[in-house]
């Protein structure tokens, strides 16, 4: 006789596993409650500037607008649809379109005079310059 050990925590992990990646696929929770579009998007830090990357595949560059405000990043545009049918039967779409838009609270102030966008094959590179933090000067009141 074999002995199997008994893992009974094993499924529900595999289950988790599976619930999770659908979560991450359809951000709009599976529901389509209208049609729209989520790029993906990398947010990360280096000693001078912040950095965006997006995935926009299928937007053409005139189609995207970036906006800087009060350290919110706004990034939002549309991915159309192909109008262009002729009597096409589709056996699998999972293709989506619509407008989007993505706003992001910037971790540490940013100087919006010194942004740099560049849009090539799909990809979405912002550099955003951090403003240099001023050494905070400390000084004792004295109590009368």
């Amino acid at each position: 006789m074999t002995l199997i050990k008994f893992e009974p925590f094993k499924e529900l992990e595999t289950l988790h596993d599976r619930i999770q990646r659908y979560f991450d696929d359809y951000p709009n929770f599976g529901f389509n409650l209208s049609e729209n579009f989520y790029p993906r998007i990398d947010i990360s830090e280096d000693k001078e500037n912040i950095n965006v990357i997006a995935e926009i595949p299928g937007v053409k560059k005139d189609e995207i607008k970036i906006t800087l405000q009060d350290n919110i990043l706004t990034i939002e545009g549309e991915k159309k649809k192909e109008t262009e049918q002729k009597e096409k039967n589709f056996f699998r779409s999972e293709r989506m379109y619509g407008s989007f838009k993505r706003c992001f609270t910037l971790p540490d102030l940013v100087d919006s005079n010194k942004v740099d966008a560049k849009f090539e094959n799909g990809m979405l590179n912002i550099q955003l310059k951090k403003i240099e933090h001023k050494v905070k000067s400390e000084k004792v009141i004295e109590l009368k």
